[in-house]
């Protein structure tokens, strides 16, 4: 029988523009949290996974939080850092090698957009010279393509962003916290069409980390755990249309490493989609919420449009997604947003979420986040 595993502890820093605040002074505040959610110590730790994209490696962080000697693993996967810490912490306690385990992700990014290098991704320098490294280019032909095939309407995306700023108001750590109406958000500045300025989020600063522990541990410390149900880390497949990787092979939808990672998650958990009362869904822009509503099983392609018009995605709706503001409200700070997302499912089940939380006593959450070349990592967490 696979061990089960709960969260114990989940602790955040602010996101958004903090001068003279580190990328690792933000991961000592959100880690300290964690402990003091947990009703622990870091001495208590006994093994841990950490990641940041440019903001140092997570491992000399026991310079300030203590030279304990537990194994701390560095951990570097794009969107998914977060993600995969978290997937390595779990199989540590489950394997049995650790009792309790953390997994956190941090990142500070400069102002501007991301600037990846062709080599680093295995790539031939040609992909820079033609704009191909440029993500926002990526994202606007991804949507531009889906919109066309199931009829998405430009409407649809400002609607998205309003909502991304209305819940960032209601969120103390948000880095975007006014609200923004559909109108001003569709009439930006194009970035990449169909997308504007503030459809997108931006490169930010921010940390989150979550303290995982096993069974015996639980039941001896108490406290107030929630059950990670299932967790899957997934790569891409042969076809699927992603991160500089902008070509469809073959005909049909491409094969969707989000959907890929979804239901793997759901088969785990012996849950459905129909199952989830309150979602995370990584949106790097706002077209990115629309297609992973359905890559991730909670629609049709298609079926979006009335869902969002209707109000089905809002905190009092039927699927309330992302309802700390997702990326498009506190920024993306690589790193960390796959643990901010389990930061807030935490919450919500808990049902400490403040003004934002979300009606009904919600009892399953789910997490999604994607990132390049094509890697997407998700969780399922139950109370």
């Amino acid at each position: 029988m696979t061990e089960t595993v709960s969260i114990i502890g989940a602790g955040l820093s602010k996101f958004g523009r903090q001068p003279g605040i580190s990328g690792r002074q933000m991961a000592i505040t959100a880690i300290g949290g964690a402990l003091a959610d947990a009703g622990l110590s870091w001495p208590d730790v006994q093994v841990a996974f950490g990641g940041s994209d440019g903001s140092g490696l997570a491992d000399t962080l026991v310079a300030e939080l203590g030279f304990t000697g537990i194994p701390f693993t560095n951990v570097k996967n794009g969107c998914a850092t977060g993600g995969s810490a978290l997937f390595s912490a779990v199989n540590a306690v489950r394997s049995g090698s650790a009792d309790i385990a953390l997994a956190v992700g941090f990142d500070k990014h400069p102002r501007g957009a991301f600037d990846p290098r062709p080599e680093e991704w295995g790539l031939p320098a040609g992909y820079g010279e033609a704009g191909l490294m440029v993500t926002t280019q990526f994202f606007g032909a991804k949507i531009s393509r889906y919109m066309r095939e199931h009829q998405i309407s430009r409407g649809t995306l400002a609607l998205v962003a309003e909502k991304a700023y209305r819940n960032g108001v209601l969120n103390p750590n948000a880095w975007r916290r006014e609200a923004m109406d559909a109108d001003t958000i569709a009439g930006a500045d194009m970035v990449n069409d169909p997308l504007t300025r503030y459809m997108f989020c931006s490169p930010g600063e921010g940390a989150a980390a979550v303290i995982v522990a096993g069974a015996d541990t639980i039941r001896r410390l108490g406290g107030r755990p929630v059950r990670l149900a299932a967790i899957s880390h997934r790569t891409r497949r042969f076809g699927s249309f992603e991160v500089f990787s902008p070509s469809v092979q073959g005909t049909g939808e491409p094969s969707s490493v989000s959907a890929d990672a979804a239901s793997a998650a759901f088969a785990h958990a012996g849950l459905s989609p129909s199952d989830v009362d309150v979602a995370q869904l990584q949106d790097t822009e706002s077209g990115a919420e629309i297609m992973h509503m359905a890559e991730c099983g909670f629609c049709e392609p298609g079926e979006q449009e009335a869902m969002i018009a209707a109000g089905d995605t809002e905190i009092g709706g039927r699927l309330p997604i992302n309802t700390d503001g997702g990326c498009i409200a506190n920024g993306e700070p690589i790193g960390a947003s796959g643990l901010r997302q389990v930061h807030e499912i935490v919450t919500q089940l808990r049902g400490e979420a403040g003004a934002r939380q979300v009606p009904n006593n919600p009892r399953v959450g789910f997490t999604h986040v994607y990132g390049a070349p094509g890697i997407s990592a998700c969780t399922v967490l139950t109370v």
